[in-house]
């Protein structure tokens, strides 16, 4: 047999298309379709590539393409999602900056955490930024670009700089006002762990109190990036007595510096100074705040100063208590000038942060950084580093300052890769699933030995009916040999329950 191929079927309707100003009206039948389809095709590419460049000419092509600009690059940089806990601050890709007027770019190497970025991630410092933003006051690296109108900057120039915010990310273009070029000699992570800390306290011994020989001061916080700095800078004025509080945990590591001569724990650091000195101290350096101010006030011979440069008693959870910010304020007593004239005692303050960005103390800054470097090239102070962190880690780097677990100051470093996570442990069962999946398993066993019990009746019947189908053979051989015997009648299948005769009933009744 001959086999044929129907063609499809076309259908004749043709198609047209609606005439708009731009383009004709064209009726496609089956018949040009099958005749004109190679003409048409290279007819709608030329138009499809006039439509696309718009009758361009080469030169108009070739500008076209130059105006096509490349996708943003980004960088990583930590950035703050929203006021409150550790989740809020993230990872996250960011466009790379580009330096404006009076601005130059920097490739950072070393980002400095200090308390103050605590506070700024709950929300607890006036001016708080909108979020999101990117975090951090303090970083070093090299300069990647200049804008215009710098002056004493040039790519490559190894610098260290303190922005309002962004400095932890791996660019960041900061105003010249706040860059410092560092010492050839000096590492990205001593500049991020020297310039803040060290700046703070130059300017509390040396400008506000104007430290001098035989004096004696207690310290708060002693350990911290700050007290460290605190303690080297005292130490190049001869016969100062430290009066060191903070935690017991960290009196050994300290006592094995030799730069303290006491040490008290925090928790009745007033009755410890009373025991040893009945007259109280010279100055009280706090970062505290609270009830602290009271009880430093309290301690201050006659001809005393107080500073306080911090308010880290606010900080009490991962996240802002109002409870906290008011109980911190409102346990301080309101000192009149007529009591501080009455009592030859003197109270002072400072915020770096208010000097450097509200007040334009650029210029004052600036004279002090190149103090604070000469004195490290003398070999007078050194920068002490707790540890460095990935910036992945910045949260866990948080977790250790708030917990007042460091020792100096703590680094975040960018080329730093982040620490293994650790493997999420399996959830322990309830009582009611670990009896269930018991009962589960003894079920599948009572089910396995069943099956086996069965496939062994089922062998055992199989050999019985073997056994049966023999026998009977036998027997009805013989029967047919004796002629006493005859092949049993089977039965025929019972159809009368759906109510129909068999074929052999219907013969007897007709």
């Amino acid at each position: 047999m001959t086999e044929t191929t129907e063609a499809p079927v076309v259908a004749q309707t043709a198609e047209t298309k609606t005439p708009s100003p731009t383009t004709e009206t064209a009726v496609v039948t089956p018949a040009e379709n099958g005749h004109a389809e190679g003409g048409d095709a290279k007819v709608a590419a030329a138009a499809g590539e006039e439509q696309t460049n718009g009758g361009a000419t080469p030169d108009e092509k070739a500008k076209a393409e130059e105006k096509k600009e490349d996708p943003p690059k980004e960088m990583r940089a930590v950035v703050l999602t929203g006021f409150g806990g550790f989740k809020n601050v993230k990872i996250l890709k960011k466009p790379e900056p580009s330096p404006q007027a009076g601005e130059v770019l920097i490739r950072v190497k070393a980002c400095g955490l200090n308390f103050q970025d605590l506070m700024v991630r709950l929300g607890a410092i006036d001016s708080p930024p909108k979020t999101p933003t990117i975090l951090g006051f303090e970083c070093a690296g090299e300069i990647e670009a200049v804008g215009e109108e710098v002056e004493g900057f040039k790519v490559g120039d190894r610098v260290v700089a303190l922005p309002e915010f962004r400095a932890w990310s791996e660019l960041v273009a900061v105003p010249t006002k706040y860059v410092y070029h560092i010492p050839e000699e000096m590492t990205f992570q001593d500049a991020a762990a020297i310039v803040m800390n060290y700046l703070v306290a130059y300017i509390l011994i040396f400008d506000l109190v104007s430290l001098r020989e035989g004096k004696s001061m207690l310290l708060h916080s002693v350990g911290g990036g700050v007290g460290q700095a605190i303690v080297q800078l005292v130490r190049t004025v001869p016969n100062v007595t430290i009066f060191g509080v903070c935690s017991k945990s960290k009196h050994e590591a300290l006592a094995a510096t030799g730069l303290i001569d006491h040490l008290i724990d925090r928790t009745d650091y007033v009755n410890e100074v009373r025991k040893i000195t009945t007259e109280g101290v010279d100055i009280v350096m706090d970062c505290l705040c609270g009830e602290e101010c009271n009880r430093g006030y309290g301690l201050l011979k006659p001809m005393g100063k107080y500073i306080l440069y911090g308010s880290s008693n606010v900080v009490t959870g991962e996240t802002k208590s109002f409870f906290s910010v008011a109980r911190s304020w409102w346990q301080v007593d309101k000192v009149s000038p007529i009591k501080l004239f009455d009592e030859n005692k003197s109270l002072g303050g400072f915020n770096l942060r208010h000097l450097l960005y509200q007040q334009d103390g650029s210029e004052y800054v600036r004279s002090t950084v190149d103090k604070i470097f000469g004195l490290w090239k003398e070999g007078k102070i050194k920068p002490v580093v707790d540890s460095a962190w990935a910036l992945e880690d910045v949260a866990e780097a948080m977790q250790k300052m708030h917990d007042r677990k460091n020792i100096g100051k703590l680094v975040l470093d960018p080329s730093m890769e982040p620490k293994p996570k650790p493997a999420t442990p399996a959830k322990s069962k309830s009582k009611k699933q670990a009896s269930e999946d018991k009962g589960g398993k003894k079920d599948k066993d009572d089910d396995k030995k069943s099956a086996e019990n069965g496939s062994g009746d089922e062998k055992k019947e199989g050999d019985t009916a073997e056994e049966a189908k023999t026998n009977g053979d036998a027997e009805e051989g013989a029967a047919q040999v004796n002629g006493d015997g005859a092949p049993e009648k089977k039965e025929e299948p019972v159809a009368a329950t759906n109510g129909d005769a068999t074929e052999s009933e219907k013969k007897e009744s007709s």
